[in-house]
């Protein structure tokens, strides 16, 4: 049985540790907090959780250091093993740079996966299904690019090859951009009382992210900030842009910029289409959803709730391959719902 050590027991590191068992490890916990160790274990993320990383780390074939970058940066400093050590961090440069100084056997990772709350309560085994995982070859020999990849298959996500430097490039504008733009938003809207009071799905679709663990961020941010510092001002200056031709009422302007945008956003996503169901606020709504999505065998591809702002039910959005809309229509009127626009 291939061994496991995961080095910081957060959500990240505590879902590493439930999918790496899922796929036939022993696993071993380290935190530099025992009372997270202890959450994690509790959570099944490991087999046993020890005391100091030393004892961790003992003997195992693959060392995972998920805790906060500077946290990473510290423990490459003391860590001796020689067994393959990689990392989940969300910025790699100075990460691989600290890693080449040290002779270990390190290759460079990074799922593309998370939820906005922190903590080992979170975790899960099938966080990382379908995601994409960077694996960075900077200073790494074949061998343990390969063997960190086909770890990384077996966890359920898809190995991306990227260079440190092509990957902090990237993510500051599809990762760390929108984290600092879904935290100024809400900033923003806050500040207006009438404005926060009007806040429906779409403006917490957007935000979500904004509830991420900003300790966490604050490193990530600041350690890749030669590329967030760009990335920021390359989007003021679209928005800059686009408030000119708003008050200028340039309307083709503004249209081909919305029209290009809705074009690329269409293009992320196979085609779908949408059913909206009225909840009422009653017991058992969504069981019967669960049976009309049962009876009428769609292809489920994503789901919205959007809540009455003082209970009373609310509308439930689903979304469905192309062309089962109404197969699912039909089966939902037969249990009784009532459908947005009848």
């Amino acid at each position: 049985m291939a061994s496991a050590a995961i080095l910081g027991t957060g959500l990240i590191g505590a879902s590493v540790g439930v999918a790496l068992r899922g796929a036939g490890w022993k696993v071993a916990g380290w935190d530099p907090d025992p009372l997270v160790a202890a959450r994690a274990l509790s959570m099944q993320a490991f087999d046993h959780s020890f005391d100091s990383m030393e004892a961790a780390i003992e003997g195992v074939d693959l060392v995972v250091l998920a805790g906060p970058v500077k946290a990473i940066l510290a423990t490459l400093e003391t860590i001796d093993t020689g067994a393959l050590v990689t990392d989940v961090a969300g910025v790699k440069l100075p990460v691989v740079a600290a890693a080449a100084r040290t002779g270990l056997r390190f290759v460079g990772g990074h799922p593309m996966a998370g939820r906005e709350t922190s903590g080992p309560e979170g975790a899960s085994g099938s966080m990382f299904r379908g995601a994409s995982w960077v694996v960075c070859p900077d200073g790494a020999s074949d061998a343990d690019l390969g063997a960190l990849a086909g770890i990384v298959e077996s966890l359920g996500a898809t190995p991306v090859l990227m260079s440190a430097a092509e990957h902090d490039r990237a993510v500051a504008a599809a990762s760390h951009l929108p984290q600092v733009t879904a935290g100024a938003l809400v900033e923003l809207v806050g500040e207006d009382a009438a404005a926060l009071g009007l806040a429906a799905g779409g403006f917490r679709d957007l935000t979500r992210i904004a509830m991420s663990d900003p300790s966490w961020w604050v490193d990530v941010l600041i350690e890749n900030r030669a590329e967030v510092g760009p990335a920021l001002r390359r989007l003021a200056d679209r928005l800059v842009g686009l408030a000119s031709e708003v008050e200028n009422e340039l309307r083709p302007s503004v249209e081909d910029r919305m029209s290009n945008a809705r074009a690329i956003r269409r293009s992320m996503a196979a085609p779908v289409e949408t059913v909206s169901i009225v909840l009422e606020d009653r017991p058992g709504q969504m069981a019967k959803v669960g049976h009309s999505l049962s009876e009428s065998n769609v292809d489920l591809r994503d789901l919205q709730l959007r809540h009455a702002v003082h209970g009373g039910g609310g509308v439930l959005t689903l979304s469905v391959r192309a062309g089962e809309a109404d197969k699912l229509r039909l089966a939902l009127r037969s249990d009784g719902f009532q459908l947005l626009g009848d």
